[in-house]
């Protein structure tokens, strides 16, 4: 992050703005909904600030900066219409540890103001780092549309029974389950209905009779984190990455999808790199069970689906014997997530009518398919965890009859800003890996359907 995002109590706390212009009343207009005492410098007042002004809203120093105007205050904004000025403000405050922002110039100041969504209490702030305002603004008003009104009144019913819920559960966990469970249920939609008094009443006989809300074991959840590009995640996989106490994640689960986690989550690597695992199978299968039966609910994050050699099965396998509540979140697999970043169609009707995914390194480290029905036309065979089996595949399609010159397409982790695809031929691949330094997560997609990447690639990427 370039920037902390923080929120300051101004209230009754003296703060300067320079400049009496348009820019000007728009921070004013901030700083009265929030307290704040202002004093406002500056020579000549727009209509709008003259009426503040005449009211005695705010303080008016009617004549030009002089440095001793930011004595003793707690914020500074420089509005005026002088890019020197501002800067000489800005220099002075930050000399004198006083956040300073300067209107429309952010990399002077040590502090941006963003666009903001007001429910209070509730406060959403959207910010770009001053790169894009516009952009800012944008947001704001997709993220307005999705916050109602309502949530401020829910924020503050929240806190008018905070302390007697407190008092009633000590255990930090047992407050934080509580609450997700009223945000989420009957509690919230009584008081979004305009019915405060039943949500109350609800919220009050929840508090009376909570503790069958604790007897219940953890449960786990197996996620599929798709294949790098944190945008592909469906909306039931944030939910439960947001409600998750310990999230247990493998090596290809990328970190933007790793950043939508809830923040305060426990988090256990669990990843496995060929002839490197951090935890055997095992070890995760049984840390799974454990931590469910302490009662926390566990998100299992694995990268593309987890059903998709991903060992899912294995680990709900455990999970039924044990017992132990589970669900399973698909996610969109490496095979179709990189094939389609790619510009490559998995299936066509001139090319493939069917397609293939095999893995290139079995469990006891081999490579022994079956050759001969993977070996057909018109099909698209896309081969997982194949990096290092690169010789043995393109030896053994083309001794099981596909031609030599069989278009292949190697993707280095698609998806993402780092994608880069490779464009060979089953023969001229064999030294690809050596000769391009490829490391994982690669995919290797063979048949004629790799044709049509140079004319339908879309996504920004580097191909060779």
């Amino acid at each position: 992050m370039d920037y902390l995002p923080i929120f300051m109590k101004l209230e009754d706390r003296p703060c300067v703005v320079v400049g009496g212009g348009r820019v000007a009343i728009r921070k004013v207009t901030l700083l009265k909904r929030v307290g704040a005492r202002i004093k406002l410098v500056s020579p000549l007042l727009c209509e709008d600030l003259q009426v503040l002004a005449d009211r005695g809203d705010i303080e008016h120093v009617a004549r030009d900066f002089q440095d001793a105007d930011i004595d003793d205050c707690a914020l500074v904004i420089a509005a005026t219409d002088d890019v020197e000025v501002n800067r000489a403000i800005s220099g002075l405050a930050v000399a004198s540890h006083i956040p300073v922002n300067v209107v429309n110039d952010p990399e002077s100041g040590s502090f941006i103001m963003p666009s903001i969504i007001d429910r209070s209490p509730v406060q959403i702030a959207v910010s770009t780092g001053g790169s894009s305002p516009v952009l800012a603004r944008l947001l704001r008003s997709r993220l307005e549309s999705f916050v109602p009104a309502a949530y401020g009144r829910l924020a503050a019913l929240v806190n008018d029974y905070r302390q007697r819920v407190k008092q009633r559960f000590e255990n930090p966990e047992q407050r934080r389950y509580f609450w997700e469970n009223m945000l989420q249920g009957r509690v919230a939609e009584l008081l979004f209905a305009g019915h405060e008094d039943k949500a109350r009443s609800a919220l009050e006989e929840a508090i009376d009779d909570a503790d069958v809300h604790f007897n219940a074991p953890g449960e786990v959840y197996l996620v599929g984190a798709g294949p790098g590009d944190p945008d592909l995640i469906t909306f039931r996989a944030l939910r439960l990455m947001q409600q998750a106490d310990v999230v247990v994640y493998d090596r290809l689960v990328s970190e933007p999808v790793l950043d939508m986690v809830r923040r305060d989550a426990e988090l256990i690597y669990a990843g496995k790199a060929r002839d490197k695992h951090t935890l055997s199978q095992e070890s995760i299968n049984q840390t799974l069970v454990r931590l469910a039966k302490e009662g926390k609910r566990v998100l299992r994050l694995k990268g593309g689906d987890p059903f998709i050699f991903g060992r899912g099965g294995e680990e709900i396998e455990t999970l039924a014997e044990e017992g132990i509540p589970f669900q399973v979140v698909p996610g969109i697999t490496a095979a179709a997530g990189c094939a389609s970043y790619a510009g490559i169609p998995l299936t066509h009707r001139d090319y493939a009518q069917s397609c293939v995914f095999a893995t290139g390194h079995l469990k006891d480290g081999t490579v022994d398919l079956d050759w001969e029905r993977l070996a057909k036309p018109a099909q698209t065979i896309v081969f997982y965890m194949g990096l290092h089996s690169i010789p043995v595949i393109s030896r053994e399609l083309i001794a099981h009859g596909l031609a030599r010159t069989t278009p292949v397409a190697l993707v280095q982790q698609g998806t993402t800003r780092d994608q880069r695809v490779y464009i060979e031929t089953l023969e001229s691949m064999q030294d690809l890996a050596e000769r391009e330094q490829l490391k994982p997560p690669t995919i290797i997609i063979v048949g004629e359907v790799v044709s049509l990447h140079d004319k339908l690639s879309w996504f920004g990427t580097k191909s060779s």
